[in-house]
């Protein structure tokens, strides 16, 4: 449960347990898609050095992999649905395993934020509404194509795909997956309203537009067991078009909460959470496992403390691990830094997050140079 401090870096830098796993402090890697993968989206040898110089974080949840070709976003992402993928993958494990390290695996599919430009495919979604904004594409940034409405077929190989990248997932290494039910991505979809248009039995109700993240949560912990299954959520986050008003919000994911929260999965990651708002702190009170907040910093840059005020504020709202994402993009020995005080990088062009290669990835200095 959730903890109360008087030292910030004590309490994020105080070791923490997720199920049978230990961690030697309460800072997350949030998952950050860096688009750095092969053209296969084969975790490639770079993607293993950025993460192994990262490993002094409690735990890292790498950056999404795909379950199925269809589920593809941009150029550069991740996979976990072919033998090449276990492989790439298992590498990074092995490099981030040497240096100390812990990872979790997230497992994303787009949804209608898709392309054939980039997956050869139509995209599905749970409607045929078109992402309302331009999409990133090998061929330059390209208007979004009006998804198919997945039948139930789709919806079932979807669940399949999932459980089955899961296995992939610990195979490669991976001390457990999250499943990403965030940020308008195809499980997003299905809980928002403007997004899930369905009449069928995975839309309308707000138990109905649920049904599909618990029919995918239960089919990946039947693969690898509870304790090794996490969820992220993002309650009326705006990313990719998605509409959540405050009563839809209000409506759907206390329930939803309350559901997943039977099943057993080792923790909760909740984006973009706010520690001060009645919404965490109903989810504090509701959740009876690991609760991971990953904060809001400031559109551009990252604080000059690394986000420590804001860690602490997460924990002293009960908070059981923090995760944080571009000051460990800028700061693969950010632990270090927090624990002595030290100042931090700032984050270079924005555009180097996703441009591939190693310039703004795998060249920020560490303390010791």
């Amino acid at each position: 449960m959730g903890m109360s401090t008087q030292n910030a870096a004590s309490a994020l830098l105080s070791p923490a347990r997720l199920a049978d796993i230990d961690l030697p402090n309460r800072l997350v890697i949030a998952p950050m898609t860096r688009n750095r993968a092969e053209p296969s989206g084969a975790a490639s040898e770079l993607m293993a050095r950025y993460y192994a110089q990262r490993a002094s974080a409690g735990l890292i949840i790498a950056e999404a992999s795909t379950p199925s070709a269809v589920g593809r976003t941009y150029p550069g992402i991740a996979a976990l649905y072919e033998d090449e993928h276990t492989r790439g993958w298992r590498r990074v494990n092995r490099c981030v395993g040497a240096a100390g390290g812990r990872m979790f695996a997230q497992i994303q599919h787009g949804g209608r934020v898709g392309h054939p430009d980039t997956s050869g495919l139509i995209p599905l979604a749970p409607s045929p509404i078109a992402l309302p904004e331009p999409i990133h594409t090998p061929n330059g940034r390209r208007p979004a194509v009006r998804p198919r409405q997945m039948g139930q077929g789709d919806i079932d190989a979807t669940i399949a795909d999932f459980a089955a990248a899961a296995r992939r997932a610990v195979a490669a290494g991976f001390a457990g997956v999250e499943v990403h039910a965030a940020n308008g991505y195809l499980l997003h979809q299905f809980l928002a309203p403007n997004t899930n248009r369905r009449t069928d039995v995975h839309g309308g109700t707000p138990a109905a537009r649920m049904r599909l993240v618990l029919e995918v949560v239960d089919a990946v912990i039947a693969q690898i067991g509870p304790d090794r299954v996490g969820v992220r959520i993002s309650p009326g986050n705006t990313t990719n078009g998605i509409i959540e008003s405050a009563r839809d919000v209000e409506d759907l994911y206390p329930e939803l909460i309350s559901r997943l929260d039977e099943r057993g999965p080792v923790y909760l990651h909740v984006a973009f959470a706010d520690p001060d708002s009645g919404l965490w702190k109903r989810i504090r009170a509701s959740w009876s496992r690991t609760l991971i907040g990953n904060p809001v910093l400031p559109v551009e840059g990252i604080p000059e403390d690394g986000g420590r005020v804001a860690g602490e504020r997460m924990l002293e709202a009960g908070a059981d691990l923090v995760a944080l994402g571009r000051p460990f993009l800028a700061n693969p020995d950010l632990v270090e830094r927090i624990r002595i005080g030290a100042p931090v990088n700032a984050v270079r062009e924005k555009y180097l997050m996703y441009v591939g290669g190693a310039t703004g990835y795998t060249d920020y200095p560490t303390l010791a140079g």
